[in-house]
């Protein structure tokens, strides 16, 4: 059963004792996810694990599950592909995530041009998409996501594409906004240096459960720096994902 609350609780999103089945595939067993409002949760794990399932059934693009999701207002949702329309200009590209809006045509362009404006892309507004870099790709789609202000963003391996320079920036990027707009943030991702650069909380999913969580000691230190503690976060999410070093 699925209930939804669409009011400020503190809680960006969560799911409470979800499972969900493909067939005789029981791809989420018991997955218990909540992001507070403000908050970077990291969601790690190997390929196959469910992890890009949970985002489904918390964006609500799947609700044939069981247990309980939870969200205010309505989730954002970006992938590791940009999946921009090469038909529409960057700005109305963005403007597609107003589409549930009643807004004029006027407020859409004026909206997707200060979204555009926040991710450093306002010169390429009227550009088409094939034009672009693929870390220019990603801001526009990092646009279209935020262009409604969702009070949570599910992000499914955004940054997985990109070349190391690229990453470190988008990674900023984020940041930069996230501090800005406070909006909760679910990133799902399969680099485990990502997740404690970024993140708050990490958990590992393994075969559809939720099989360890950690608090990140010192999160967000600045581009190339460390601390013993996140270092052993690292090896410790790394040992959970059976790699050894």
């Amino acid at each position: 059963m699925t209930v939804i609350h669409d009011r400020q609780t503190g809680v960006a999103g969560s799911l409470l004792h979800v499972d969900k089945w493909y067939g005789e595939h029981h791809v989420l067993k018991d997955v218990s996810v909540a992001v507070g409002a403000g908050r970077i949760v990291a969601l790690v794990g190997r390929s196959g694990s469910g992890k890009s399932t949970v985002l489904r059934v918390l964006a609500g693009l799947s609700r044939d599950h069981t247990g309980e999701r939870i969200v205010s207002g309505a989730p954002a949702l970006a992938f590791q592909e940009p999946r921009l329309f090469p038909w529409r200009t960057v700005r109305t590209n963005v403007g597609y995530g107003l589409t549930r809006f009643r807004l004029s045509r006027a407020e859409v362009a004026a909206r997707a041009d200060q979204a555009l404006a926040d991710v450093g892309l306002a010169d390429r507004a009227d550009a088409w998409p094939l034009t672009l870099s693929g870390g220019q790709a990603q801001r526009v789609s990092l646009a279209r996501a935020l262009v409604a202000e969702p009070q949570l963003l599910l992000l499914d391996e955004p940054f997985g594409a990109l070349d190391a320079l690229t990453r470190l920036s988008m990674h900023s990027l984020l940041l930069q906004l996230w501090r800005r707009h406070q909006f909760g943030v679910l990133l799902v991702t399969h680099d485990v240096n990502e997740a404690v650069a970024l993140a708050d909380q990490v958990l590992v999913l393994d075969d559809g459960e939720v099989v360890f969580q950690t608090a990140i000691t010192d999160p967000r230190l600045p581009t190339g720096s460390s601390s013993t503690a996140n270092d052993n976060h690292r090896a410790e999410l790394l040992s959970q994902l059976g790699v050894q070093i």
